[in-house]
């Protein structure tokens, strides 16, 4: 039996990121629910997923303010120069003998990080986006 599905829903079903999307905003609704009245800053890396038709009007239709990322930019994405060594720092040493266990110590490392873990980093990434400015868009180390 074939079941012929239209190319918009099989290009719906195709896109995570839309369902992401949908995810994201709910846990802000209960999470932060003023936070959506006074708009949404989001940045992302311009992957395929991210600069997808279907993405760019779901964000427009939810006034979501897009923040580039500049091209080859490591020093600006907050996973590279805030997140990934001090997770690699407590992950250092350990030995997981199944994904499940890996998992279970990742959530775990992530319920348990002080939320001022992650204001450090957004206040970061806006002083390293203002040296990226002032630099004319050069690397930024530090």
């Amino acid at each position: 039996m074939r079941i012929q599905v239209s190319p918009s829903l099989n290009y719906l079903l195709q896109n995570r990121e839309f369902s992401t999307l949908d995810r994201l905003k709910e846990a802000i609704r209960r999470k932060r629910p003023g936070l959506l009245r006074r708009g949404v800053v989001l940045q992302h890396d311009n992957a395929t997923p991210h600069s997808a038709n279907l993405t760019q009007q779901w964000l427009q239709r939810y006034g979501w303010e897009i923040l580039s990322h500049s091209a080859h930019s490591p020093d600006l994405a907050p996973s590279d120069f805030h997140l990934f060594g001090p997770l690699k720092r407590h992950l250092g040493g350990m030995a997981f003998k199944t994904e499940d266990n890996l998992i279970s110590e990742l959530r775990n490392w992530f319920d348990n990080l002080d939320v001022d873990f992650f204001r450090v980093g957004i206040n970061s990434l806006m002083s390293r986006w203002q040296k990226c400015i002032d630099l004319h868009g050069d690397y930024v180390e530090k």
